[in-house]
């Protein structure tokens, strides 16, 4: 006899684990499905490990640049790949205990294996059809295995992988995925990076931080092309300056295999061909959601471009199906994921006043030298639908807490409704920039108008202050530049 739940998430990563929590907080009898490792592509090869490489990276560079704060380290100093992996992978495995822990201290049952959704309020639970890519070894104790299961609400939560482009489908030795690139063996003398999103610019970032001689080639006219243009600029300049060469409004159109090397044809829009040789070529072209193998077909459940269609509180047209997170489509992000897993779940469960997910106001983040980060639209975006807007800006260069640290590049851009003053959009670059967005997320969600945010006293000296400068910047009234 199949056991009961009242919600099954399919799923356990950040936005799957989370869910899985609130629901059990909820007072539903929860259980989550798991075919590879708690805590998903995020915190096991994602977001969290890279961080890890992205700190070593830092101090790497601090160290080669202590001069410049009067201090004195003999020699240059260098980076044993194997300890800085190790480090990595380490911090991984303690939050992937951690996930364990949540689940247990939540009584969520965790179910192993891979699932498949044979009809609306049911899962079959089998042996995964591919080997996971880390293995939970041991498997943790007290979870479930393989069976049928019940549950009046499944909660698809699989997440993404990496797009292949055809002919250029990464091998796991000269053609990397971010897989292979957060674990190599030893740093390669040259890379190719392929795509200049955020997976793109922080491996091309940390690995040029190691050493590596990078070229980034990208098919759209700017690098990081969801950004802010000006910002956009900005980073390209600091990065070039750093010695990564970027091309942009080109792609690969070839790739040639060597014994240890690839040669990728790169193609600018002039129609210029251009063979570029390198050690190992990374492919960071996007990702596309896992909605293969769970049944979705057989059930009608409606998907387009890969993902999975949704409502906006996670109900697919399914009775009983809901989608979350990555697989529900962009954008593809751990903290948009974990926030719509709480809406899907409150809304289940009929929680007042549950609003649908504002995409409007999701902040982005890359952590690359130097970080870049955003909420809201862009300057060209607001112009494109008819906003009249004022725009602030102020430099790092003018920031005494900026100039002390050492880290006097950067700008902070705010862009505001000319008529309500209303913030519509914020850019950053710059030092912790990833760290200060969270502050015009936080008035953007309150509706704060830019007479509110003047009227804020920030303190001093910090990075944070720019953020009002820049708003005061926006109306003539900047102080401090």
């Amino acid at each position: 006899m199949a056991e009961n739940y009242d919600v099954i998430v399919v799923g356990s990563g950040p936005g799957g684990y989370v869910t899985a929590i609130r629901s059990a907080q909820l007072g539903l009898k929860t259980a989550i499905v798991e075919r590879e490792h708690l805590g998903g592509i995020c915190l096991n090869w994602g977001c969290i490990p890279t961080k890890a490489l992205l700190r070593s990276a830092e101090i790497l560079d601090h160290a080669n640049h202590a001069k410049k704060y009067g201090l004195t380290l003999e020699g240059k100093m260098t980076a044993n790949v194997k300890d800085v992996v190790a480090r990595s992978r380490g911090v991984s495995a303690r939050l992937n205990g951690g996930v364990a822990f949540l689940m247990k201290k939540n009584k969520v049952d965790v179910i192993w294996g891979e699932a498949k959704l044979t009809k609306p309020g049911e899962i079959v639970v089998g042996a995964p059809s591919k080997p996971a890519v880390q293995p939970q070894n041991p498997v943790p104790k007290g979870v479930k295995g393989e069976g049928t299961y019940t549950a009046k609400h499944i909660i698809v939560a699989t997440g993404a992988r990496p797009r292949a482009l055809p002919g250029i489908e990464p091998d796991g030795k000269l053609i990397w995925t971010y897989f292979e690139a957060m674990k190599p063996e030893e740093f390669p003398k040259s890379l190719l990076v392929m795509g200049s999103g955020a997976i793109g610019i922080e491996f091309a970032s940390f690995y040029r931080s190691m050493g590596v001689d990078v070229t980034v080639v990208e098919l759209l006219p700017q690098i990081m092309p969801v950004e802010d243009a000006e910002i956009s600029a900005l980073a390209r300049k600091q990065l070039e300056k750093r010695g990564l060469k970027i091309i942009t409004d080109a792609k690969v159109t070839k790739v040639e295999k060597g014994a240890n090397d690839v040669t990728a044809h790169v193609e600018t829009k002039d129609g210029k061909v251009t063979p570029i040789k390198a050690d190992r070529l990374i492919s960071a072209v996007g990702v596309q959601g896992n909605i293969e193998n769970l049944g979705l077909e057989a059930l009608g459940v409606k998907t387009d471009r890969g993902c999975i269609v949704t409502d906006g509180y996670g109900k697919t047209n399914v009775a009983g199906i809901y989608a979350i997170g990555d697989v529900a489509g962009p954008p593809m992000l751990a903290h948009k994921a974990e926030h719509e897993g709480v809406i899907c779940i409150e809304k289940i469960a009929g929680v007042p006043g549950v609003h649908a997910l504002d995409k409007g106001k999701i902040p982005g983040c890359t952590y690359c030298d130097p970080q870049v980060a955003s909420v809201g639209l862009t300057e060209a975006k607001a112009k494109e639908l008819g906003r009249d807007i004022r725009v602030g800006r102020y430099s790092f260069g003018a920031s005494g807490k900026a100039i002390a640290l050492g880290e006097d590049q950067g700008l902070i851009k705010t862009i505001f409704d000319k008529k309500t003053g209303e913030l519509i959009g914020a850019h950053m670059v710059g030092a912790e920039v990833t760290e200060l967005i969270q502050g015009f997320v936080v008035a953007m969600n309150l509706e704060t108008t830019e007479e509110e945010l003047m009227h804020t006293v920030f303190p001093h000296p910090t990075l944070s202050e720019m953020m009002k400068e820049s708003v005061l910047d926006a109306y003539g009234r900047v102080l401090n530049a």
